[in-house]
């Protein structure tokens, strides 16, 4: 793109001012690391965020183009710089791309669906011929914002442009539709997933054809019978292909889901005269970055899987993002495929990597190498991964942030597995995306204005410490909560500076508490005096400290009785100061004790505003849990508390909030017994038939409690329950895969994960339990793997 300040407020009806600067990217996100032409700043206004805030911040890093909702003060920034200012930021980038999108005369293609966007996006760009110059949107940039940005990466010389549309709600797909204007639409699949918005699978239906009103041809499949009638019925009179009866030889994947994808993707390549493509060459698609625990401390971001020029800048501010002051590395292949002639193209990436500040890059394959010059960091080269190998040692490592960016030829696993620190089989996977949308989902609910602690105690419920406190930070979550001082230590040490409140900080802890900048829970006279004399030996004066106030649950904290004593003292100390007053609603996942929680949110109410009148300055009030937020919009106060609810469980069960964990291991042994043969100690495990029987490395030492031995539990393994035989041992169990087709060694198996009767709420009524318990149970050995798409 490229365009005159002038020109986007005339397309845009927004109100041009200052300098006519000439821009050619868009910047939304004021965390991104570089660019490589001239950026136009986009702030948005939410309901928990203006990034306008951050205007002075861009210039500062040389932006000197925005887009705004409300121009600075005058004087704010220089004369130099320009502003298009419109009502609504979003609205705004939306036309700019419908129009920018009028203007490409390739073939753009549409592809939504309940599932499977992503990976026949990524096959198509796999299996077209190689003289296709193809643009497609980087990762699952499906959204409102992400398809606009994704239109404005266009260069405009492409042939085809694939643009993926997702939607949660009706009325979404209309503004989807009107900037995309597709040629073809590919529509993947339809099922449950984003259902809770729409109040039946036709209505959903209905709102992914709007994408298809003015596209010419349809690529639909015939194994969603509703669909293929609803596609029939309302748009007879356009191009349509069923994929359904597309051969599939060769194609190395045998799920229904992969060969129906594949159908798609031979469809569509038959649609537009295309050779046949050769399924054999088919490569699973990485659908999100993995963010791995790297050897000498380091940190490893692997995107081994996925190399093209728009998902590497991506790539690129992620790793900045985890990074926390570490120095980085980019371990970066040859980009095949990329429509783009090789000086064009490492000349921008060369200059994207530049821009984005990495300390050094390891360029892999004979392309990159031919262009080494063209880069400036601190860099070397190698013809390959065999070449690269041996030279990875130590120093190359220790302390950094690493980024593998490789495409599939360059065969950067094995670079992934001399990185990552633990080589336990069995693996931890952390979706920050649920998380990110339990976060949302609690946030919806709250008042204008009303902050946010997260809870990460206990390594964030068992889902990690860093990462997850990376991502809440980036999401503008307020505080972090942890149970212990040495929890919080960690976090400092790893680079998290946000505030981070300890809850159960003892008189031992405070020394290593004040040099960190951890913020104390205050719960009796012997703890306030003790810190308070401790920040003293610091020379500090208003150190935030957090009052716990006792409104019944009787654990911790002031009661009642104490108040005119608490209020009398904490004036005259000059080396503290409260931050907060907080008490625990104890009851309030429980309905039938309700009126007991109305009796504590008013104790809490009336205790914490003696507090606040005796101060001289202003203190914040916080008494709701995750249960509170969805069931007592009373007790909101000025802040409120996500623990359980950011992890994906309601107090009752809840379909609108997604698990974040799923415990995933893999078969090392099969073997073939005969009915009445024993398995395991204590021959615990009697066969009632011939079976199939594997055994799998996760055992109680791994937090797999024995007592879902014996058939009392069952893992999952191609997608059919495989239960387990015998007692659980030490580090690994038996389970029944007799009825598991095609079974072989290596095969996955899912302890437990998102899946209705694989999942925690299931297991934790096994075993007579809360799902935290089980969650923060996962041993410290067992690997986590932390998921996000960018």
């Amino acid at each position: 793109m490229k365009y005159l300040l002038s020109e986007i407020a005339r397309i845009c009806g927004g109100a041009f001012s200052g300098s006519d600067r000439a821009v050619s990217e868009v910047v939304t996100d004021s965390r991104c690391c570089g660019w490589e032409g001239e950026p136009l700043f986009v702030a948005m206004r939410g309901r928990n965020h203006d990034s306008h805030v951050f205007l002075a911040e861009m210039y500062g890093r040389g932006v000197r183009a925005f887009l705004v909702e409300c121009e600075p003060e005058a004087g704010a920034l220089p004369p130099e710089c320009g502003f298009v200012r419109v009502d609504d930021a979003l609205a705004a980038l939306q036309r700019l791309a419908a129009r920018h999108r009028e203007g490409f005369r390739g073939t753009v293609v549409g592809i939504t669906g309940s599932n499977g966007k992503t990976v026949v996006k990524e096959w198509i760009a796999q299996a077209v011929p190689p003289g296709v110059k193809l643009f497609r949107s980087p990762r699952s940039y499906n959204s409102q914002l992400g398809v606009a940005l994704s239109l404005l990466m266009i260069v405009g010389d492409e042939e085809v442009a694939l643009i993926e549309a997702g939607i949660s709600e009706p009325g979404e797909m209309e503004r989807l539709e009107r900037m995309i204007r597709p040629d073809t639409v590919i529509f993947t699949s339809i099922g449950d997933a984003h259902q809770e918005h729409f109040a039946s699978l036709g209505q959903k239906i209905d709102e992914k054809l709007l994408l298809a009103r003015r596209a010419h041809r349809i690529i639909h499949h015939g194994a969603y019978p509703q669909l293929a009638e609803a596609v029939a019925f309302r748009y007879g009179d356009k191009l349509l292909c069923d994929a359904a009866a597309c051969p599939v030889e060769g194609l190395p994947f045998t799920d229904a889901a992969s060969v129906r994808n594949a159908q798609l993707v031979c469809a569509f390549c038959a649609a537009m005269g295309y050779s046949a493509p050769d399924l054999r060459r088919l490569q699973p698609v990485a659908m999100r970055l993995e963010v791995k625990d790297g050897i000498h401390d380091s940190i490893l971001v692997d995107d081994a899987y996925n190399a093209d020029i728009n998902s590497l800048s991506i790539a690129l501010d992620y790793l900045h993002g985890v990074a926390a002051g570490r120095p980085t590395t980019l371990v970066l292949s040859d980009i095949p495929q990329s429509g783009l002639m090789p000086d064009e193209l490492y000349g921008r990436v060369a200059q994207l990597v530049a821009a984005s500040g990495v300390g050094r890059v390891v360029g892999i394959g004979p392309e990159i190498c031919r262009h080494a010059a063209l880069f400036t960091c601190p860099a070397v080269f190698y013809r390959s991964t065999d070449e690269y190998l041996p030279h990875l040692d130590r120093e190359a490592v220790a302390g950094r942030a690493i980024l593998l960016k490789g495409s599939r030829a360059s065969r950067f696993e094995r670079i992934g597995r001399l990185l990552e620190r633990k080589s336990h089989t069995t693996v931890l996977e952390v979706d920050l995306d649920a998380m990110i949308h339990n976060l949302n989902y609690f946030r919806a609910k709250l008042r204008p204005g009303v902050r946010l602690v997260a809870m990460v105690k206990a390594g964030s419920y068992g889902a990690g410490d860093f990462e997850v406190a990376q991502m809440l930070r980036h999401q503008g979550v307020h505080w972090l909560a942890v149970a212990f001082a040495d929890e919080g230590v960690l976090l400092r040490e790893r680079g998290i500076t946000m505030p981070v409140v300890v809850l159960n900080a003892d008189e031992g802890s405070f020394d290593a508490m004040v040099p960190a900048r951890l913020e104390p829970e205050i719960y009796n006279f012997r703890s306030l005096r003790n810190f308070a004399a401790a920040c003293a030996r610091y020379g500090e004066r208003h150190y935030p400290i957090h009052l716990k106030l006792d409104t019944g649950m009787h654990r911790l904290g002031f009661g009642e009785e104490e108040l005119d004593a608490l209020c009398r003292e904490l004036p005259q100390l000059e080396s503290v100061r409260v931050a907060s007053v907080f008490s625990h609603l104890n009851c309030s996942d429980m309905p039938e004790r309700d009126d007991y929680t109305r009796a504590q949110i008013a104790r809490f109410d009336r205790m914490s505003r003696r507090i606040a009148e005796a101060l001289p300055y202003p203190v914040l009030r916080h008494t709701a849990n995750s249960a509170a937020i969805e069931r007592f919009p009373e007790a909101q106060f000025d802040m409120c508390r996500l623990g359980l609810g950011l992890y994906g469980f309601g107090f009752s069960h809840n379909d609108g909030l997604r698990p974040v964990s799923s415990l995933r291991t893999r078969i090392v042994q099969l073997r073939r017994l005969p009915e009445g043969e024993t398995v395991g100690y204590g021959c615990a495990g009697v066969l009632s038939r011939d079976s199939v029987v594997a055994t799998v490395p996760v055992g109680y030492a791994d937090g797999l409690d024995r007592h879902l031995g014996c058939g009392r539990w069952a893992m999952r393994v191609g997608g059919r329950p495989a239960p387990i035989v015998g007692r659980v041992c030490m580090d690994s169990c038996m389970i029944d895969v007799t009825d598991v087709p095609d079974v072989r060694e290596g095969d996955e198996a899912v302890v437990f994960s998102a899946v209705p009767g694989n999942d925690l709420e299931t297991m934790a009524r096994v075993l007579d339990t809360i799902p935290y318990e089980i969650m923060t149970s996962v041993s410290g050995r067992v690997k986590r793997i932390y998921l996000q798409e960018q």
